[in-house]
């Protein structure tokens, strides 16, 4: 059975689960995310995470076209429609389609997006054995550029790092901030 996608009210076969290229989540890094656990079948701090979305979506003065719990309703849909016991949800609103350039104003209607799957970070060796990281040479971003607090669709610091374990032979990359302190 292929996996399916919750895009804007509809659940849809994953391959059929598209948005336009001119969409500025596409475009631009331009939205937000949050990423869950399920486990046994339930959504991990459920209420938690979509609060957060929210916050996330109003920080960037992105509205989300439906409710707090009409969004927690569709997270449940979609992982029951996927049959996901254990695993990961992934929801992501994006500012929708519009024109090249950064005017928001000329953006269509935001795009929600829900996908539920399995998920196998690590080998299983790696859970009693330990893992391999580095320091990375990317810095996280400074959170006066951009707060923290923010799950913006841009992760390309993060991307960055993890490029810079797997080359060293690692698993993971560990960040520093500005101030060549951990950062989370």
């Amino acid at each position: 059975m292929s996996n399916r996608v919750y895009i804007n009210g509809n659940l849809v076969p994953k391959e059929q689960a598209v948005v336009s290229v001119y969409d500025h989540g596409f475009l631009y890094g331009d939205g937000v995310f949050e990423g869950i656990r399920v486990y046994g079948g339930r959504v991990f701090l459920h209420r938690e995470h979509i609060d957060r979305l929210f916050e996330s979506a109003r920080a960037i003065r992105l509205t989300i076209p439906m409710t707090v719990e009409a969004m927690m309703k569709a997270v449940d849909e979609t992982v029951q429609a996927n049959g996901i016991q254990e695993g990961y949800v992934r929801l992501i609103v994006s500012r929708g389609a519009g024109g090249l350039g950064l005017d928001i104003r000329k953006t269509s209607n935001p795009q929600v997006i829900i996908i539920a799957d399995s998920i196998t970070l690590y080998p299983a060796k790696v859970y009693e054995e330990g893992l391999k990281l580095v320091t990375a040479a990317t810095i996280r971003n400074h959170s006066a550029a951009l707060s923290p607090r923010i799950k913006s669709m841009n992760y390309l610091n993060n991307i960055l790092a993890r490029i810079e374990g797997t080359d060293a032979g690692c698993e993971e990359a560990l960040m520093l901030n500005h101030k060549g302190e951990v950062a989370e």
